[in-house]
Protein backbone atom coordinates (compact mmCIF):
# COMPACT_ATOMS: atom_id res chain seq x y z
CA UNK A 1 0.00 0.00 0.00
CA UNK A 2 3.27 2.48 0.74
CA UNK A 3 4.97 1.50 -2.06
CA UNK A 4 1.35 2.59 -4.53
CA UNK A 5 0.96 5.62 -2.72
CA UNK A 6 4.49 6.70 -3.19
CA UNK A 7 4.48 5.64 -6.73
CA UNK A 8 1.28 7.88 -7.57
CA UNK A 9 2.96 10.66 -5.63
CA UNK A 10 6.03 10.41 -7.94
CA UNK A 11 4.19 9.95 -11.45
CA UNK A 12 1.65 12.86 -9.91
CA UNK A 13 5.45 14.94 -9.89
CA UNK A 14 6.48 13.41 -13.22
CA UNK A 15 3.25 14.78 -14.86
CA UNK A 16 3.56 18.74 -12.80
CA UNK A 17 7.25 18.53 -13.94
CA UNK A 18 6.45 17.86 -17.44
CA UNK A 19 3.55 19.84 -17.49
CA UNK A 20 5.78 23.01 -16.74
CA UNK A 21 8.63 22.52 -19.06
CA UNK A 22 6.10 22.28 -21.81
CA UNK A 23 4.47 25.76 -20.67
CA UNK A 24 8.11 27.45 -20.63
CA UNK A 25 9.70 25.53 -23.58
CA UNK A 26 7.36 25.21 -25.76
CA UNK A 27 4.14 27.18 -25.66
CA UNK A 28 6.24 30.54 -24.35
CA UNK A 29 8.38 29.88 -27.33
CA UNK A 30 6.30 28.85 -30.08
CA UNK A 31 3.84 30.17 -31.98
CA UNK A 32 -0.25 28.80 -31.54
CA UNK A 33 -0.89 25.87 -33.80
CA UNK A 34 2.81 26.31 -35.51
CA UNK A 35 4.97 23.07 -36.88
CA UNK A 36 7.63 23.83 -33.77
CA UNK A 37 4.58 23.81 -31.15
CA UNK A 38 3.03 20.52 -32.63
CA UNK A 39 6.62 18.82 -32.16
CA UNK A 40 7.34 20.29 -28.73
CA UNK A 41 3.72 18.86 -28.01
CA UNK A 42 4.40 15.28 -29.37
CA UNK A 43 7.67 15.00 -27.14
CA UNK A 44 6.23 15.92 -24.16
CA UNK A 45 4.06 12.57 -24.38
CA UNK A 46 6.34 10.56 -26.29
CA UNK A 47 9.59 11.12 -23.62
CA UNK A 48 8.11 10.46 -20.37
CA UNK A 49 6.31 7.53 -22.04
CA UNK A 50 9.21 5.84 -23.11
CA UNK A 51 10.81 6.73 -19.67
CA UNK A 52 7.85 4.99 -17.85
CA UNK A 53 8.33 1.78 -20.53
CA UNK A 54 12.33 1.51 -19.99
CA UNK A 55 11.38 1.30 -16.35
CA UNK A 56 9.11 -1.31 -16.47
CA UNK A 57 9.82 -3.23 -19.52
CA UNK A 58 11.97 -5.82 -17.80
CA UNK A 59 9.95 -6.67 -14.81
CA UNK A 60 7.07 -6.72 -17.57
CA UNK A 61 8.67 -9.91 -18.99
CA UNK A 62 8.85 -7.91 -22.50
CA UNK A 63 11.22 -9.20 -24.59
CA UNK A 64 15.17 -8.44 -23.98
CA UNK A 65 15.23 -6.46 -27.74
CA UNK A 66 12.38 -4.29 -26.64
CA UNK A 67 13.91 -3.59 -23.40
CA UNK A 68 17.19 -2.69 -25.50
CA UNK A 69 14.93 -0.33 -28.00
CA UNK A 70 13.38 1.66 -24.89
CA UNK A 71 15.63 1.94 -22.39
CA UNK A 72 18.20 4.22 -24.40
CA UNK A 73 15.84 7.07 -24.94
CA UNK A 74 13.67 6.61 -21.97
CA UNK A 75 16.64 6.38 -19.45
CA UNK A 76 18.31 9.16 -20.84
CA UNK A 77 15.22 11.31 -20.97
CA UNK A 78 15.32 10.56 -17.08
CA UNK A 79 18.80 12.61 -16.91
CA UNK A 80 18.19 15.18 -19.26
CA UNK A 81 14.97 15.88 -17.11
CA UNK A 82 16.48 16.03 -14.18
CA UNK A 83 19.14 18.90 -14.93
CA UNK A 84 16.50 20.96 -17.54
CA UNK A 85 14.28 21.16 -14.58
CA UNK A 86 17.25 22.53 -12.63
CA UNK A 87 18.46 24.63 -14.88
CA UNK A 88 15.04 25.99 -15.61
CA UNK A 89 14.16 26.62 -12.00
CA UNK A 90 17.66 28.40 -11.73
CA UNK A 91 16.69 30.63 -14.89
CA UNK A 92 12.95 31.58 -13.41
CA UNK A 93 14.31 34.69 -11.69
CA UNK A 94 15.88 35.73 -14.61
CA UNK A 95 12.71 35.06 -16.92
CA UNK A 96 10.97 36.99 -14.47
CA UNK A 97 13.14 40.21 -14.28
CA UNK A 98 13.83 40.57 -18.04
CA UNK A 99 10.09 39.78 -19.49
CA UNK A 100 8.99 42.40 -17.04
CA UNK A 101 11.51 45.20 -16.60
CA UNK A 102 9.86 48.83 -16.97
CA UNK A 103 9.87 49.87 -20.52
CA UNK A 104 10.37 53.66 -21.36
CA UNK A 105 7.50 55.31 -23.20
CA UNK A 106 8.09 55.57 -26.99
CA UNK A 107 6.90 56.65 -30.24
CA UNK A 108 6.40 55.09 -33.40
CA UNK A 109 8.88 56.79 -36.03
CA UNK A 110 6.99 58.88 -37.53
CA UNK A 111 4.54 60.57 -35.44
CA UNK A 112 3.90 64.69 -35.45
CA UNK A 113 6.42 66.06 -33.10
CA UNK A 114 4.40 68.08 -30.26
CA UNK A 115 4.91 71.42 -30.33
CA UNK A 116 6.80 72.63 -27.39
CA UNK A 117 4.77 73.38 -23.84
CA UNK A 118 2.27 70.59 -25.77
CA UNK A 119 0.76 68.41 -23.07
CA UNK A 120 -0.31 64.81 -23.83
CA UNK A 121 -4.03 65.98 -24.63
CA UNK A 122 -3.15 68.64 -27.26
CA UNK A 123 -4.92 68.43 -30.27
CA UNK A 124 -3.18 68.70 -34.36
CA UNK A 125 -2.80 72.28 -35.60
CA UNK A 126 -6.27 73.10 -36.99
CA UNK A 127 -8.06 71.40 -35.13
CA UNK A 128 -10.36 72.64 -31.98
CA UNK A 129 -12.85 70.98 -29.64
CA UNK A 130 -13.94 67.74 -31.17
CA UNK A 131 -11.97 67.80 -34.83
CA UNK A 132 -13.99 71.07 -35.76
CA UNK A 133 -12.00 73.76 -37.77
CA UNK A 134 -12.20 77.19 -37.32
CA UNK A 135 -14.86 79.91 -38.38
CA UNK A 136 -17.27 76.79 -39.60
CA UNK A 137 -19.84 77.51 -36.91
CA UNK A 138 -19.40 75.11 -34.77
CA UNK A 139 -20.49 72.48 -37.00
CA UNK A 140 -19.06 69.38 -37.31
CA UNK A 141 -17.21 67.55 -40.60
CA UNK A 142 -16.82 70.68 -42.78
CA UNK A 143 -13.34 71.89 -44.38
CA UNK A 144 -12.21 75.26 -44.64
CA UNK A 145 -13.44 77.64 -47.07
CA UNK A 146 -12.39 76.91 -51.03
CA UNK A 147 -9.60 79.09 -52.21
CA UNK A 148 -11.05 82.13 -54.27
CA UNK A 149 -14.65 81.80 -53.11
CA UNK A 150 -16.13 85.29 -51.59
CA UNK A 151 -16.84 84.97 -48.04
CA UNK A 152 -19.36 87.87 -47.99
CA UNK A 153 -23.22 87.47 -48.97
CA UNK A 154 -25.90 85.84 -47.88
CA UNK A 155 -25.30 82.18 -45.87
CA UNK A 156 -25.42 79.14 -47.97
CA UNK A 157 -25.93 75.95 -46.83
CA UNK A 158 -22.69 74.28 -46.24
CA UNK A 159 -21.87 71.50 -48.64
CA UNK A 160 -19.02 68.78 -47.56
CA UNK A 161 -16.27 68.85 -49.51
CA UNK A 162 -15.40 66.94 -52.54
CA UNK A 163 -11.97 65.15 -52.84
CA UNK A 164 -10.37 65.26 -55.84
CA UNK A 165 -10.93 62.11 -58.08
CA UNK A 166 -8.96 58.77 -57.08
CA UNK A 167 -7.72 60.75 -53.92
CA UNK A 168 -8.67 59.75 -50.44
CA UNK A 169 -11.49 60.72 -48.55
CA UNK A 170 -10.71 63.74 -45.97
CA UNK A 171 -11.12 62.12 -42.14
CA UNK A 172 -11.55 64.72 -39.02
CA UNK A 173 -7.57 64.82 -39.02
CA UNK A 174 -5.68 66.79 -41.15
CA UNK A 175 -4.16 64.84 -43.64
CA UNK A 176 -0.70 65.51 -42.07
CA UNK A 177 -1.34 63.40 -39.09
CA UNK A 178 0.76 60.04 -39.03
CA UNK A 179 -0.41 56.81 -37.38
CA UNK A 180 -1.37 57.39 -33.15
CA UNK A 181 0.99 56.43 -30.65
CA UNK A 182 0.94 53.26 -29.29
CA UNK A 183 2.18 52.72 -25.22
CA UNK A 184 5.01 49.68 -25.93
CA UNK A 185 4.16 48.97 -22.23
CA UNK A 186 0.77 47.52 -23.44
CA UNK A 187 1.78 46.63 -27.22
CA UNK A 188 3.62 42.97 -27.64
CA UNK A 189 7.38 44.12 -28.38
CA UNK A 190 8.88 43.13 -31.32
CA UNK A 191 12.01 41.26 -31.08
CA UNK A 192 14.71 40.17 -33.61
CA UNK A 193 13.09 37.15 -35.84
CA UNK A 194 9.95 38.99 -35.78
CA UNK A 195 9.28 36.91 -32.29
CA UNK A 196 7.37 38.86 -29.23
CA UNK A 197 9.87 39.92 -26.81
CA UNK A 198 8.23 37.41 -24.14
CA UNK A 199 9.01 34.44 -27.02
CA UNK A 200 12.43 36.12 -27.06
CA UNK A 201 13.43 35.91 -23.58
CA UNK A 202 11.84 32.68 -22.92
CA UNK A 203 14.11 30.92 -25.95
CA UNK A 204 17.22 32.42 -24.70
CA UNK A 205 16.63 31.35 -21.54
CA UNK A 206 15.20 27.97 -22.95
CA UNK A 207 17.97 27.43 -24.91
CA UNK A 208 20.56 28.01 -22.37
CA UNK A 209 19.29 25.44 -19.98
CA UNK A 210 18.84 22.93 -22.66
CA UNK A 211 22.69 23.61 -23.45
CA UNK A 212 23.40 23.07 -19.64
CA UNK A 213 21.62 19.80 -19.50
CA UNK A 214 22.49 18.36 -22.28
CA UNK A 215 26.43 19.05 -21.85
CA UNK A 216 26.35 17.96 -18.34
CA UNK A 217 24.46 14.38 -19.32
CA UNK A 218 26.74 13.89 -22.38
CA UNK A 219 29.74 14.58 -19.66
CA UNK A 220 28.21 11.97 -17.45
CA UNK A 221 27.39 9.94 -20.38
CA UNK A 222 31.20 9.56 -21.34
CA UNK A 223 32.15 8.81 -17.92
CA UNK A 224 30.50 5.62 -17.52
CA UNK A 225 30.72 4.53 -20.81
CA UNK A 226 34.81 5.50 -20.31
CA UNK A 227 34.71 2.61 -18.24
CA UNK A 228 35.73 3.13 -13.90
CA UNK A 229 38.89 4.40 -12.87
CA UNK A 230 41.05 3.02 -10.22
CA UNK A 231 41.48 4.24 -6.84
CA UNK A 232 43.84 2.87 -3.97
CA UNK A 233 43.18 3.23 0.09
CA UNK A 234 44.58 1.64 2.57
CA UNK A 235 43.40 0.34 5.67
CA UNK A 236 45.35 -0.85 8.92
CA UNK A 237 43.76 -3.72 10.81
CA UNK A 238 44.98 -3.64 14.30
CA UNK A 239 45.04 -8.00 13.88
CA UNK A 240 46.35 -8.37 10.55
CA UNK A 241 49.62 -10.30 10.45
CA UNK A 242 52.71 -8.61 9.75
CA UNK A 243 53.16 -10.87 6.96
CA UNK A 244 49.78 -9.67 4.91
CA UNK A 245 50.80 -6.20 4.74
CA UNK A 246 50.33 -5.07 1.58
CA UNK A 247 47.37 -7.53 1.17
CA UNK A 248 45.43 -6.49 -2.02
CA UNK A 249 42.32 -6.82 -2.43
CA UNK A 250 40.48 -5.59 -5.68
CA UNK A 251 36.92 -4.13 -4.91
CA UNK A 252 33.87 -3.60 -7.35
CA UNK A 253 30.45 -3.28 -7.27
CA UNK A 254 27.29 -2.29 -8.61
CA UNK A 255 27.94 -3.31 -12.14
CA UNK A 256 24.78 -3.45 -13.34
CA UNK A 257 25.21 -5.19 -16.60
CA UNK A 258 21.40 -4.88 -18.73
CA UNK A 259 19.82 -3.78 -21.51
CA UNK A 260 22.57 -0.67 -21.88
CA UNK A 261 25.71 -2.11 -20.48
CA UNK A 262 26.79 -4.87 -22.02
CA UNK A 263 29.35 -7.52 -22.71
CA UNK A 264 31.98 -4.22 -23.62
CA UNK A 265 31.58 -2.88 -20.33
CA UNK A 266 32.46 -6.31 -18.82
CA UNK A 267 35.49 -6.91 -20.52
CA UNK A 268 36.52 -2.89 -19.77
CA UNK A 269 36.17 -3.75 -15.83
CA UNK A 270 37.91 -6.96 -16.04
CA UNK A 271 40.94 -5.62 -17.79
CA UNK A 272 41.10 -2.87 -15.31
CA UNK A 273 40.72 -5.07 -12.44
CA UNK A 274 43.43 -7.22 -13.61
CA UNK A 275 45.81 -4.66 -14.43
CA UNK A 276 46.13 -4.04 -10.78
CA UNK A 277 47.41 -7.56 -10.12
CA UNK A 278 45.52 -7.68 -6.80
CA UNK A 279 45.76 -10.62 -3.96
CA UNK A 280 41.88 -11.25 -4.42
CA UNK A 281 38.92 -9.59 -5.94
CA UNK A 282 35.65 -8.89 -4.19
CA UNK A 283 32.57 -8.20 -6.14
CA UNK A 284 29.96 -6.76 -3.72
CA UNK A 285 26.85 -7.28 -5.51
CA UNK A 286 24.29 -5.90 -8.06
CA UNK A 287 25.80 -7.23 -11.45
CA UNK A 288 23.06 -7.62 -13.30
CA UNK A 289 19.76 -6.33 -14.06
CA UNK A 290 18.22 -9.21 -16.14
CA UNK A 291 17.89 -12.65 -16.42
CA UNK A 292 20.97 -15.21 -17.28
CA UNK A 293 19.23 -16.06 -20.74
CA UNK A 294 19.29 -12.38 -21.83
CA UNK A 295 22.69 -11.29 -19.96
CA UNK A 296 24.96 -14.58 -19.64
CA UNK A 297 26.98 -13.57 -22.86
CA UNK A 298 27.56 -10.23 -21.37
CA UNK A 299 28.86 -11.48 -17.86
CA UNK A 300 30.70 -14.05 -19.69
CA UNK A 301 34.38 -11.76 -19.58
CA UNK A 302 34.44 -12.67 -15.86
CA UNK A 303 35.63 -16.14 -16.50
CA UNK A 304 38.86 -14.29 -17.69
CA UNK A 305 39.41 -12.27 -13.45
CA UNK A 306 43.05 -12.87 -12.20
CA UNK A 307 43.93 -12.82 -8.08
CA UNK A 308 46.29 -15.05 -6.21
CA UNK A 309 43.38 -16.26 -3.40
CA UNK A 310 40.17 -15.90 -6.27
CA UNK A 311 37.73 -13.70 -6.50
CA UNK A 312 34.44 -13.35 -4.53
CA UNK A 313 30.95 -12.79 -5.14
CA UNK A 314 27.64 -11.69 -2.75
CA UNK A 315 24.68 -10.87 -3.72
CA UNK A 316 22.73 -7.24 -4.32
CA UNK A 317 18.99 -6.15 -4.16
CA UNK A 318 19.38 -6.32 -7.53
CA UNK A 319 20.44 -9.65 -7.83
CA UNK A 320 16.61 -10.33 -6.24
CA UNK A 321 15.11 -8.80 -8.85
CA UNK A 322 16.50 -10.89 -11.50
CA UNK A 323 16.57 -14.41 -9.91
CA UNK A 324 19.57 -14.37 -7.68
CA UNK A 325 20.01 -18.30 -7.18
CA UNK A 326 19.93 -18.19 -11.34
CA UNK A 327 23.03 -15.86 -10.95
CA UNK A 328 24.63 -17.65 -8.02
CA UNK A 329 24.83 -20.59 -9.89
CA UNK A 330 26.11 -18.74 -13.22
CA UNK A 331 28.75 -16.70 -11.32
CA UNK A 332 30.26 -20.24 -10.02
CA UNK A 333 30.66 -21.29 -13.42
CA UNK A 334 32.36 -18.42 -14.66
CA UNK A 335 35.15 -19.71 -11.54
CA UNK A 336 33.46 -16.82 -8.67
CA UNK A 337 33.05 -18.35 -5.16
CA UNK A 338 29.47 -17.29 -4.26
CA UNK A 339 29.45 -16.46 0.07
CA UNK A 340 25.89 -17.24 0.83
CA UNK A 341 25.96 -16.28 4.49
CA UNK A 342 29.13 -17.94 4.68
CA UNK A 343 32.83 -17.62 5.46
CA UNK A 344 36.47 -18.35 3.43
CA UNK A 345 39.50 -18.58 5.61
CA UNK A 346 42.41 -17.54 4.30
CA UNK A 347 46.48 -17.69 5.28
CA UNK A 348 46.22 -14.27 7.08
CA UNK A 349 42.36 -13.64 8.11
CA UNK A 350 38.65 -14.56 7.70
CA UNK A 351 36.76 -13.38 4.23
CA UNK A 352 32.82 -13.42 4.86
CA UNK A 353 30.07 -12.77 2.68
CA UNK A 354 26.33 -12.27 4.06
CA UNK A 355 23.46 -12.10 1.32
CA UNK A 356 21.63 -9.15 0.55
CA UNK A 357 18.67 -7.56 2.94
CA UNK A 358 16.39 -7.89 -0.19
CA UNK A 359 16.79 -11.83 -0.33
CA UNK A 360 14.80 -11.52 2.94
CA UNK A 361 11.93 -11.50 0.63
CA UNK A 362 12.89 -14.82 -0.17
CA UNK A 363 13.30 -16.37 2.84
CA UNK A 364 17.21 -15.22 1.91
CA UNK A 365 18.14 -12.32 3.98
CA UNK A 366 21.41 -11.84 5.66
CA UNK A 367 22.58 -14.35 8.45
CA UNK A 368 25.34 -13.29 10.40
CA UNK A 369 25.76 -15.97 12.80
CA UNK A 370 25.90 -18.14 10.08
CA UNK A 371 28.95 -16.10 8.39
CA UNK A 372 30.89 -15.45 11.76
CA UNK A 373 29.61 -16.90 14.90
CA UNK A 374 32.04 -19.85 15.53
CA UNK A 375 35.48 -18.03 14.05
CA UNK A 376 38.28 -17.62 15.98
CA UNK A 377 38.41 -13.85 17.01
CA UNK A 378 41.60 -13.29 17.41
CA UNK A 379 41.80 -13.45 13.84
CA UNK A 380 41.47 -10.72 11.30
CA UNK A 381 37.37 -10.67 9.95
CA UNK A 382 36.99 -8.94 6.19
CA UNK A 383 33.57 -9.08 5.57
CA UNK A 384 31.58 -8.87 2.07
CA UNK A 385 28.02 -7.34 2.48
CA UNK A 386 26.54 -5.07 -0.65
CA UNK A 387 24.43 -2.70 1.81
CA UNK A 388 26.09 -0.53 3.85
CA UNK A 389 23.02 -0.12 6.22
CA UNK A 390 24.19 -3.68 7.72
CA UNK A 391 27.18 -2.07 9.39
CA UNK A 392 25.68 -1.98 12.85
CA UNK A 393 25.29 -6.25 12.62
CA UNK A 394 29.13 -5.94 11.07
CA UNK A 395 30.42 -4.05 14.54
CA UNK A 396 28.06 -6.92 16.64
CA UNK A 397 30.00 -9.49 15.19
CA UNK A 398 33.38 -7.85 15.91
CA UNK A 399 33.85 -7.38 12.19
CA UNK A 400 37.60 -5.81 11.43
CA UNK A 401 36.25 -4.47 7.93
CA UNK A 402 33.47 -4.65 5.78
CA UNK A 403 33.23 -3.65 1.81
CA UNK A 404 30.11 -2.45 -0.07
CA UNK A 405 28.78 -0.56 -2.50
CA UNK A 406 25.03 -0.06 -3.25
CA UNK A 407 25.45 3.65 -3.16
CA UNK A 408 26.54 4.66 -6.39
CA UNK A 409 28.08 7.83 -4.26
CA UNK A 410 24.62 9.41 -5.51
CA UNK A 411 25.44 8.96 -9.13
CA UNK A 412 23.45 11.79 -10.27
CA UNK A 413 24.33 15.51 -8.23
CA UNK A 414 21.88 15.84 -6.17
CA UNK A 415 21.03 12.33 -5.69
CA UNK A 416 24.41 12.15 -2.99
CA UNK A 417 21.90 14.17 -0.33
CA UNK A 418 19.18 11.72 -0.61
CA UNK A 419 21.96 8.75 -0.32
CA UNK A 420 22.82 10.12 3.05
CA UNK A 421 19.12 9.86 4.23
CA UNK A 422 19.61 6.35 3.51
CA UNK A 423 22.68 4.94 4.15
CA UNK A 424 25.46 5.53 7.33
CA UNK A 425 27.98 6.20 4.76
CA UNK A 426 27.82 7.10 1.30
CA UNK A 427 31.25 6.40 -0.35
CA UNK A 428 34.71 6.26 1.45
CA UNK A 429 35.88 4.69 3.92
CA UNK A 430 34.62 5.59 7.90
CA UNK A 431 35.11 4.42 11.34
CA UNK A 432 32.34 2.43 13.62
CA UNK A 433 33.09 1.41 16.92
CA UNK A 434 35.95 -1.37 16.55
CA UNK A 435 34.85 -1.78 12.81
CA UNK A 436 35.93 -0.16 9.11
CA UNK A 437 33.45 0.29 6.20
CA UNK A 438 34.78 1.01 2.74
CA UNK A 439 31.71 2.18 0.33
CA UNK A 440 32.58 1.57 -3.35
CA UNK A 441 30.98 3.79 -5.82
CA UNK A 442 30.56 1.47 -8.29
CA UNK A 443 31.86 0.32 -11.44
CA UNK A 444 28.26 0.94 -13.45
CA UNK A 445 25.21 3.00 -13.09
CA UNK A 446 21.46 1.72 -12.51
CA UNK A 447 18.90 3.62 -15.09
CA UNK A 448 21.00 6.32 -17.25
CA UNK A 449 24.33 5.56 -17.91
CA UNK A 450 25.43 8.51 -16.56
CA UNK A 451 27.35 9.75 -13.70
CA UNK A 452 27.46 13.49 -12.48
CA UNK A 453 29.25 14.29 -9.06
CA UNK A 454 29.62 10.65 -8.25
CA UNK A 455 32.92 9.03 -10.79
CA UNK A 456 32.48 5.26 -10.69
CA UNK A 457 35.55 3.18 -9.39
CA UNK A 458 37.49 0.44 -9.06
CA UNK A 459 38.84 0.35 -5.46
CA UNK A 460 42.06 -1.43 -4.35
CA UNK A 461 41.98 -1.68 -0.62
CA UNK A 462 45.93 -2.32 0.50
CA UNK A 463 45.86 -3.71 4.01
CA UNK A 464 47.65 -2.70 6.33
CA UNK A 465 49.59 -4.04 9.92
CA UNK A 466 50.13 -2.32 12.42
CA UNK A 467 53.16 -4.91 12.84
CA UNK A 468 54.60 -3.38 10.29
Amino acid sequence: MLFAVIALVVLALLVLVHRWLWVRLVRDTTRPRGTARRIGTTLAFTLPLLSLAALTAGRAGAPFWLQQSVAWPGYMWLAVLLYLTLAMLLAEPVRVLLQHRPRRRLRRWGSPQRSEGEGPGAEPPGLSGSGRSPGNGGRAGRGPAPQGTPTTGPATPATPTQAPAGAAPLTHAPAAAAEPTEDPAEAPTEAPGGATRRQFVARAIGGAAALAATGTVATGTYGVLRGPRVKRVQVPLAKLPRAAHGFRIAVVSDIHLGPILGRAHTTRIVETINRTQPDLIAVVGDLVDGSVHDLGSAAEPLRRLSARHGSYFVTGNHEYFSGAQQWIDHVRELGLTPLENARRPLPYFDLAGVNDVQGETEGHGPDFTAALGDRDPARTAVLMAHQPIVIHDAVRHGVDLQLSGHTHGGQLWPGTYLAELANPTVAGLERYGDTQLYVSRGAGAWGPPVRVGAPSDITVVELASYQA
